[in-house]
């Protein structure tokens, strides 16, 4: 197959961002398909053929198309092999798929419960149900700290998928921790690299990775 590539994608949403991060960790070429959410363009007939859900990010690759970002990630480790990502070595691909699994099933939920109100202004009446996930991820976020002042990555000793997979989902959630709304909940987020210098300090090698500016989201400039 010698097609290059293409990933419709929304900015802002952290499941296209992981894929993006991906493509530019192992250097793929691809075209980049922004959406505008605004004007309802992951709902039109064409985009429906290619995701009858209507959700972001989807792979085009020739006549292939994939969606869910954990499976488009696995398909581009297998397609294009160099700079791996989900390891080199059984143990190696274990430990990513622990952490990226780890997220998942403790972590994800608990932040959502935290950015999601403060960003879309439903802050005030679940108030309640943010401060009682802030221990949850308060918790999550000590384990993680704890394990990124031993190594500089969350699985290995360079940068892998379990590292692009759960960044976009901190870079929201201090997003919603920026928010003047935020202010009323003791979040214990800000400033984020006194109350976490090592998980501030992996954000930033993150953020180090060349081709980074290309996966920012647009409407957060």
């Amino acid at each position: 197959m010698n097609s290059t590539p293409e990933l419709f994608w929304i900015s802002g949403s952290p499941f296209s961002w992981r894929v993006l991060l991906m493509l530019e960790a192992k250097r793929i070429p691809y075209v980049p398909k922004l959406l505008e959410a605004s004007k309802g363009e992951h709902k039109t007939p064409d985009f429906l053929a290619l995701n009858p859900r209507g959700k972001v990010p989807v792979l085009r690759d020739g006549d292939f198309v994939l969606s869910e970002s954990l499976a488009i990630m696995q398909y581009l480790e297998c397609r294009f092999p160099a700079v791996p990502m989900f390891g080199r070595t059984s143990a190696e691909t274990g430990l990513i798929c622990r952490v990226i699994s780890e997220y998942t099933s403790y972590l994800h939920h608990p932040m959502a419960r935290v950015w999601s109100p403060v960003l879309t202004g439903k802050s005030e009446s679940l108030a309640g149900d943010i401060q009682s996930a802030v221990p949850e991820v308060s918790a999550e976020l000590a384990r993680m700290e704890d394990c990124l002042t031993r190594k500089p990555w969350l699985a290995d000793d360079a940068m892998s998928a379990a590292d692009v997979s759960v960044y976009p989902f901190f870079k929201l959630l201090l997003r919603a921790a920026s928010k003047k709304e935020a202010g009323r909940f003791e979040l214990g987020l800000l400033p984020f690299e006194s109350h976490y210098p090592a998980l501030d300090a992996w954000i930033k090698r993150v953020e180090a990775l060349p081709g980074y500016e290309r996966t920012y989201p647009p409407h957060w400039r």
